[in-house]
């Protein structure tokens, strides 16, 4: 998910790679931002509700592995329903289960439950259907549930019956916890399954979702989309779409060169030729991506953008982003989004999160690739702006327990700067290969904080602890006072740098620090030490007398130092 930003972030992204054209967005951005700040001040009570309930996922649903759903909605957007009905098949990691429970709104209309093809009795309360089991069943089992009704709005929206210019949209969004708004499930990340969904709806509509296009079924006036993914699919992930949509489609080759897999795009009609213009980069993100981490991840079935009507950013569903339709204006001016979400696909979606306290994996991962691709396109300088632009005064708690922030800069901007750091400490051949190993290893699967930490130790070879435990347990950020001087003996110098760590929340930093020696304008010598005391003196020879010293002046850490 990418959240609009501030627009300090964005002046410095938009001067760097849109010519310093950036004054038509001023004035937007300031009234986006102040939509996206009274939305999330609101939103994160109801994050921290949902995660304080333990309830919301039971110790039955843990003994019970989805491998599929058959979901199939009846769309009325005029009335604002739809009929649907679930098929999972699931299989028992326990035996003597005497219920099995799913997450499921209590608002729809039950008109069918099925356990192996005989009706079941079940409970239906809060968020939850809890399906009897009265006889001893297979390991495999399959359960039918057929509902009509509306979907209750929660979270960034849920299930929204939308409408942009009197035309209607359907659109989905149910991170991290509201896929239970509209089919039954568990709604956990690690749980994932494969997916067919059919989408029936006015033979007008276009309708979209994950993976690949299976077959269309006209009837009448109505028509039905069959969707289908071949790769594992975590439930928050699992999108749909329905609108009076264009589209249109680019080819990506794979980067060895034997698959070509369509990107395709779903926009508003009124959008169509602004979209042209934004999505024009797509191929090159994607073959950067593959090329840095690995092949895309799910080259069987597409990479795709659906527009909708969430206007706070965009959401990385599996194969098919979603993006707002105020994303969408023909100056290429959310390039950063499009990067951030079509990472994703290796960094969230390939590589899910075992849990929701590991949602820097997902955000920071995604965040810093954006860095990345703007170094790939104009080097070290827009790395360095575009990680500047990522800085805040104070980023608020830790990466490691994200409470109800699992949304906030902490997440997106400080993840990314624990990676960038990652890779000064390690240099980039090692930083690099731990990224792809991590990718190689949990691609279709899910994966912790732990584990990433233990392939950052498995590639390195060197014990990391020190650096997690700073930067993703701890909080704050490095202070430093410095104080320096130069002697002269004979013909050559000696440069004296006291440095003293003043922080308030973090103990002491250990950490590889750079040191920019400035002789003129234009000439700056550098010197790498280790940094492992609150009190360090450093000394540095030189054949000449420095002008200036600069403290970490190519700006790899998360630092501030005053002279003193």
């Amino acid at each position: 998910m990418w959240k609009i930003k501030t627009v300090a972030a964005c002046f410095i992204i938009l001067l760097l790679f849109t010519g310093g054209s950036w004054l038509v967005y001023k004035q937007s951005g300031i009234e986006l931002e102040k939509i996206k700040t009274d939305f999330f001040s609101q939103h994160f009570k109801n994050i921290k509700l949902r995660f304080d309930q333990d309830k919301y996922i039971t110790d039955n649903q843990r003994q019970v592995d989805i491998l599929h759903y058959d979901l199939f909605f009846d769309l009325f957007p005029e009335k604002k329903k739809f009929d649907a009905s679930a098929k999972i098949t699931a299989v028992l990691k326990t035996k003597g289960l005497n219920s099995l429970d799913l997450n499921f709104y209590d608002n729809f209309k039950i008109n069918l439950v099925e356990l192996n093809g005989k009706k079941a009795d079940y409970t239906y309360e809060g968020k939850l259907i809890s399906i009897v089991i009265d006889h001893s069943i297979p390991d495999t089992f399959k359960v039918k549930i057929e509902y009509s009704g509306t979907p209750e709005s929660a979270g960034f929206g849920g299930f929204s019956f939308a409408k942009i210019n009197g035309k209607s949209l359907v659109y989905s969004i149910s991170e991290p916890t509201y896929a239970s708004t509209w089919f039954p499930c568990n709604d956990f990340p690690n749980d994932k399954a494969l997916l067919d969904i059919r989408i029936k709806n006015d033979s007008s509509q276009v309708s979209v979702s994950n993976g690949i296009l299976v077959d269309v079924v006209n009837d009448n006036l109505r028509r039905t989309y069959h969707w289908k993914t071949i790769y594992p699919i975590s439930t928050y992930l699992i999108a749909l779409y329905s609108s009076g949509y264009k589209h249109f489609s680019d080819s990506y080759i794979s980067i060895d060169g034997k698959d070509t897999m369509n990107i395709d795009y779903y926009v508003l009609p009124n959008d169509y030729k602004n979209a042209q213009i934004d999505f024009a980069e797509h191929v090159e993100i994607l073959s950067f991506l593959a090329e840095t981490f690995g092949e895309y991840p799910f080259i069987g079935e597409k990479y795709g953008i659906a527009e909708f009507l969430w206007q706070r950013g965009a959401m990385e569903h599996q194969t098919i982003t979603g993006v707002g339709s105020n994303l969408v204006g023909g100056k290429n001016f959310f390039l950063d989004i499009y990067i951030h979400e079509a990472a994703h696909q290796w960094w969230g979606n390939a590589v899910g999160l075992k849990s929701w306290k590991d949602i820097w994996l997902n955000e920071g991962f995604s965040s810093y690739c954006e860095a990345l691709y703007f170094e790939h396109k104009s080097g070290s300088s827009a790395l360095q702006a575009t990680m500047q632009s990522k800085r805040q005064r104070k980023f608020i708690g830790s990466l490691d327990e994200p409470g109800a922030f699992l949304f906030n800069s902490t997440i997106y901007d400080k993840g990314a700067w624990v990676l960038h750091m990652l890779r000064w400490e390690l240099g980039d051949k090692i930083f690099f290969k731990i990224l792809r190993e991590y990718y190689r290893k949990y691609k279709y699967s899910n994966a912790s904080t732990g584990d990433f930490i233990n392939v950052c130790e498995s590639v390195s070879g060197k014990d990391l602890d020190k650096f997690f435990d700073q930067w993703i347990i701890g909080v704050g950020e490095i202070e430093l006072n410095y104080n320096w001087e130069t002697i002269q003996i004979g013909d050559n110098y000696k440069t004296i740098i006291d440095l003293k760590q003043v922080q308030e929340k973090y103990e002491e930093y250990h950490f590889t620090l750079e040191i920019g020696m400035q002789y003129e304008v234009d000439e700056i010598e550098y010197h790498k030490f280790y940094i492992n005391s609150n009190l360090m003196q450093l000394t540095i020879s030189s054949s000449k007398k420095p002008e200036s010293i600069l403290i970490d002046p190519n700006q790899r850490l998360l630092l501030s130092a005053k002279s003193k």
